[in-house]
């Protein structure tokens, strides 16, 4: 009878053994939810006055100055710019494009410049192509030219002519002043196709005065002895 009360003791003791292992479990782990997050990053600056401020997220009050991102360690993590107004964001918008404009436009001037190189390796060279092409449109010139000289000697031939009905126009032949009014035409026209050669030759010259002055640099560097 004495051994069935040992044993009934026995697994009281037990289970409650069990229970208190159990409690100590459950506060255990209540206390480990309940225990606060480390801090991920830190903000700190100096503000306007002087100040060292400290915060787990970005600091309002240095919206208008460099704000550091530490590590829990204490190292820099990264480094956070002014916080721009909408105006400001525009204006810096604005800048970079315009940046990146004058740095595409560069890249293009430097490649037109390697290609002009090619082109004309020598000064002789691109001479010689100016040479030529002023003397293609003077040789068109010269036939416009030639072709005004005979329309001028036509006109002055139907001019007397006409010279003899000067007292009474109208009585002159409609074929004769329809002729006049053609040579005229005509030497007009080729009036102004020769002040358009000049124009054309104009531009040539121009076109060719401006890669000089870009080819003068490039020759140098390129015949000049190396440092």
């Amino acid at each position: 009878m004495t051994h069935t009360c040992i044993s009934v003791a026995g697994q009281k003791g037990k289970a409650y053994a069990l229970a208190v292992a159990l409690l100590a479990a459950v506060a255990s782990g209540a206390a480990l939810s309940q225990a606060p997050a480390p801090i991920a990053e830190i903000y700190t600056c100096v503000d306007a006055n002087g100040r060292k401020l400290t915060s787990d997220r970005p600091i309002a009050a240095c919206r208008d100055r460099e704000q550091k991102m530490l590590n829990p360690s204490g190292t820099v993590k990264a480094r956070l710019g002014p916080t721009l107004t909408a105006k400001e964001l525009s204006q810096l918008e604005a800048k970079n494009k315009a940046e990146q404009a004058e740095r595409a436009r560069l890249e293009e001037e430097k490649r037109q410049d390697r290609a002009l190189f090619i082109r004309y390796p020598t000064e002789s060279a691109h001479q010689k192509e100016r040479s030529e092409a002023l003397a293609h449109i003077n040789l068109v010139k010269q036939t416009a030219i030639a072709r005004a000289t005979d329309l001028l000697a036509q006109r002055t031939k139907l001019a007397d002519e006409l010279a003899f009905y000067q007292k009474d126009p109208s009585k002159a032949p409609p074929l004769l002043q329809h002729q006049m009014k053609e040579v005229t035409e005509a030497l007009a026209a080729q009036g102004r196709f020769m002040a358009d050669k000049d124009t054309e030759a104009a531009r040539v010259n121009a076109r060719f005065d401006a890669e000089h002055a870009r080819l003068v640099p490039l020759w140098r560097m390129a015949h000049s002895p190396p440092q």
